[in-house]
């Protein structure tokens, strides 16, 4: 993800950071690279919609940026393993406190995993995925990656992490934006 991201009538502009840094690996990340109180948020492998849901009760919500097929990046296309012109289903949004884009989701999910009952996927609408994934009875998370930019001149954290379905991969991107952690300030 790179450039202008546009949500609602707000643009977004991301650094140049998230398209260009490597995703870091680090096990265990250590705290002079990523302190709290992102430490929390970027590291954690929970859900993300239920701990969302649990900071601001009944004001939490999900819009739907875009769902279509097209290319993943070659950063996506190396990290699940495919051909780099294999079109995979591409769905964005953004997870809402209070009506306020906190975090923004990619998800990249290869045509070889919208099979049998992971059809599903493609008719998620305003559903989040996360509630999918944490309930699915075979769900397995592969270690979280991160990387550090700046969206609106703000320093941000992102995430990602490999998800499999009955050995199906997937690939969950999250971009932490900054109203997070002030609506956590406020919410604590």
């Amino acid at each position: 993800m790179r450039g202008i991201f546009k949500f609602g009538d707000d643009l977004l502009d991301f650094s140049n950071g998230f398209s260009q840094q490597p995703w870091l690996s680090l096990n265990p990340m250590p705290h002079s690279i990523l302190s709290q109180p992102n430490r929390s948020w970027v590291l954690d492998t929970g859900s993300l919609t239920a701990r969302l849901k649990t900071l601001a009760p009944g004001q939490f919500s999900l819009q739907v940026l875009s769902v279509r097929f097209a290319r993943a990046t070659l950063s996506e296309s190396k990290a699940l393993n495919i051909p780099n012109r294999q079109q995979v289903y591409v769905r964005e949004v953004a997870l809402c406190i209070a009506g306020k884009p906190c975090v923004l989701a990619r998800s990249i999910i290869p045509r070889g995993t919208l099979t049998g009952p992971e059809r599903q996927l493609l008719w998620l609408k305003n559903k989040p995925l996360g509630e999918y994934l944490f309930n699915h009875r075979d769900m397995q998370r592969l270690p979280i990656q991160c990387k550090f930019g700046r969206i609106n001149q703000q320093n941000s954290w992102a995430r990602r992490s490999i998800f499999k379905l009955s050995g199906k991969p997937l690939l969950v991107s999250e971009f932490f934006l900054p109203a997070l952690l002030q609506t956590q300030a406020h919410s604590g």
